[in-house]
């Protein structure tokens, strides 16, 4: 049976500080094999880095949270993942949020970071972890735009039919398991093509009960969701998920 990637988490959230080794024994135990884990800052990103080297399932990414409207903070963020290049399997977590960021002369700030991060990606060829909440159409016409190559549009809150053009382009989808209680989400599984999904929890939020600590091993409760709603067996969503882990990522998650 193929195994798990939580394509999208944040394990270096304080909140996990007490028992973080017992959380990762328990995405093992549910058959997760490793752990994307994004940042949001600087001490996010070098937190990662540092969690990544006395943890085998945890695979660091670096990003700047799109609320950061600071043009300084992304170049040292950019210098950041140029100098750990080696080390990191995305970009993450970047994007867009006009949810948070109403003005329009800030989300043009919020455009010209992405699309910093977006260049940077091509330049490194490393996938980008995409951020979009109430943004959705933007992110992906920004992606498009600039030609980015390997995307992954995490807990993407759109419509299918904005996701469509970026499914056409290669694009990834990641779940998380708030899906067993989101309407949209269901419906987004549901017209999307199985090879162009994969698994996140977000943890420790978005998971399958409302202010519970979400953590990876939920990413099990995403793999049963599609396949009940996909009406398809659950070893062929395992397969199908972790080929396009393969497929953005690499060989390390084959």
């Amino acid at each position: 049976m193929k195994l798990i990637v939580d394509t999208h988490a944040h394990l270096c959230d304080p909140v996990f500080d007490p028992d973080r080794e017992t959380v990762l024994e328990r995405a093992r135990t549910a058959g997760i094999s490793a752990v994307i884990a994004v940042s949001e800052n600087m001490a996010d990103a070098r937190k990662n880095l540092l969690l990544a080297s006395g943890h085998s399932m945890i695979r660091p990414a670096a990003g700047l949270y799109p609320t950061h409207l600071d043009l300084e903070l992304a170049a040292k963020m950019r210098d950041f993942i140029r100098s750990h290049r080696d080390k990191l399997v995305a970009i993450g977590e970047v994007g867009l949020d006009y949810w948070m960021v109403k003005e329009e002369s800030d989300r043009e700030i919020q455009r010209e970071i992405f699309r910093s991060f977006i260049d940077l990606s091509k330049e490194l060829m490393l996938p980008l972890n995409v951020h979009s909440r109430s943004a959705g159409r933007h992110a992906v016409d920004a992606l498009l735009e600039t030609e980015a190559v390997k995307v992954q549009l995490h807990a993407f809150d759109g419509k299918a039919s904005a996701a469509l053009p970026a499914v056409e382009a290669g694009f990834y989808f990641s779940v998380p398991p708030s899906v067993i209680r989101s309407d949209q989400k269901q419906k987004l599984v549901k017209k999307l093509p199985l090879s162009a999904l994969l698994i996140e929890t977000d943890s420790p939020v978005l998971g399958p009960v409302p202010q519970e600590r979400n953590e990876p091993a939920n990413a099990r409760i995403v793999v049963q969701k599609i396949s009940e709603l996909k009406e398809i067996a659950v070893e062929e969503v395992l397969e199908a998920i972790a080929e396009n882990a393969r497929r953005l990522y690499g060989e390390i998650f084959s």
